[in-house]
């Protein structure tokens, strides 16, 4: 074999991830909110780049306005709150300020913290009261165990259990429990439900009464179906979480749609939201600047890699908007009997389809409806929703699996609760309306529905 070394010339095919290309599908898939943040970022950074006519129209004319509400002082202590004559000023329910829209939002630490330091206890004890609830988490339970905070603390368990057993009297009713058995215990002594049935339920037979296994129960404690079933209601009355009553930083969204479709006497319009991403346009003053200067200067040079970037980025978010438009409106074509008859006409689709009409490559699909949301008459949906899988029926028609979880769902809601429908029996009644599907997929519907088994609907008088 012998290796010799040369030149050849090859023709290939690459494709090469500019950095332009890269950021238009940065753009395409990134949402609403994100957006947003790019182009103020992108407004601080590039001078050539301005809102667009209309936008700064829109700011003139708001900033007209606040110049002709400036304040009337002649007027304003004339009318004054309370003046040093003892004057009550004439308020009126048209006065608008920002401290009729701020919700003052108490956090679960501040609530506890505050009931503790109200209470009749020694200061030398209101530390390890703190040092608790500062073990509390987000659901309201005990993170470290009374040994462990005695260690930390160097105090004595019994004055830390003193002080636990107080906090757990706070609200909200169980609050600092270490697992669900004493959270439920704390709420039905604070309930006065407490006796020696109910203190077996919680701690022998909690799991056998949430899995309606009430043959056991019935036997050991000497009680009815209908008995067990009425100590199963109260049960489910308590919160197991009692943390999440106050809320979280975290548990705040605010979903702008990107696209609202309306419908216009027979016929349906698409109309895509500005405000998620505004319009931008090229500065005259830096236009004509260019226009003046030596292109070899180092302003020019700048001023023209500016101008580079303005264009990609303004041609980015058109490309992003005539793309999303584009896909929103194949989704109407194919969904439109969704908006007309809702989820029971909902059909089966792939992001496949959708690439295969517009001609384009699934992922710039994938990124066009990941993190979207549309608002139609029907309601506010992710452009996700309409995406599922589906089954054929009998005369040949697709069926998606999101129509097929709602006739799934319609049926358990009108069986009878004393002799729920099994599994089987939905797949029957299924098969006699067209639609042939296997015991295990009804299964796997339901679980994903959150709906309980047969054996674990079923309730007794």
């Amino acid at each position: 074999m012998r290796l010799n070394f040369g030149l050849q010339l090859e023709q290939a095919q690459k494709l090469i991830m500019t950095p332009e290309l890269r950021q238009a599908i940065e753009i395409l898939q990134l949402s609403s909110f994100e957006l947003n943040n790019l182009i103020g970022q992108e407004l601080e950074k590039n001078p050539i780049i301005e809102l667009t006519e209309e936008d700064m129209e829109f700011n003139d004319k708001t900033q007209e306005k606040n110049n002709k509400e400036e304040i009337d002082w002649e007027q304003y202590f004339s009318h004054s709150e309370i003046n040093y004559h003892g004057t009550q000023r004439d308020i009126s329910e048209h006065d608008y300020n920002q401290e009729n829209y701020v919700k003052d939002l108490t956090s679960l630490k501040e609530h506890l913290l505050f009931q503790l330091h109200i209470s009749t206890i020694k200061a030398e004890h209101r530390k390890i009261g703190e040092y608790i609830i500062e073990c509390i988490n987000n659901n309201g339970y005990l993170t470290m165990s009374i040994e462990e905070i005695s260690t930390v603390l160097n105090e004595k368990v019994c004055d830390v259990g003193n002080i636990l057993t107080l906090i757990q009297s706070f609200e909200p009713p169980g609050i600092a429990a270490r697992d669900i058995r004493e959270c439920l215990t704390i709420q039905l002594k604070q309930s006065d439900f407490w006796n020696e049935t109910m203190d077996k339920i919680i701690n022998i037979y909690l799991e056998d009464i949430a899995n309606n296994r009430f043959q056991t129960i019935s036997k050991d404690l000497n009680l009815t179906f209908g008995e067990i079933q009425d100590i199963k209601d109260l049960i489910r009355t308590l919160e197991p979480k009692p943390g999440r009553l106050f809320e979280s930083d975290n548990e705040v969204r605010y979903i702008v749609p990107d696209a609202t479709i309306e419908k216009v006497g027979d016929e349906y319009i698409i109309i895509i939201n500005d405000t998620t991403a505004p319009r931008l346009q090229i500065s005259n003053f830096y236009k004509n600047m260019l226009k003046q200067e030596n292109k070899s200067s180092f302003t020019s040079k700048y001023l023209n890699e500016k101008l580079e970037s303005a264009m990609w980025l303004i041609k980015s978010i058109e490309q992003r908007r005539n793309t999303l438009y584009n896909v929103i409106s194949s989704i109407l074509d194919i969904q439109k009997d969704f908006f007309e008859e809702g989820l029971k006409a909902i059909k089966p689709l792939t992001l496949k389809q959708i690439a295969e009409k517009l001609e384009i490559h699934e992922s710039t699909v994938s990124r066009a409806t990941n993190g979207k949301y549309v608002q139609t008459p029907m309601g506010l949906y992710e452009l996700k929703y309409f995406f599922n899988n589906g089954i054929e029926n009998k005369s040949g028609e697709s069926i998606s699996s999101r129509g097929i979880k709602d006739k799934i769902k319609d049926i358990i809601s009108k069986e009878n609760i004393q002799k729920p429908i099994s599994d089987q029996e939905i797949g029957n009644i299924l098969k006699k309306n067209g639609i042939n599907i296997s015991r295990r997929t009804i299964a796997k519907y339901r679980d994903e529905m959150g709906i309980l088994s047969s054996s674990k609907r079923k309730r007794y008088k």
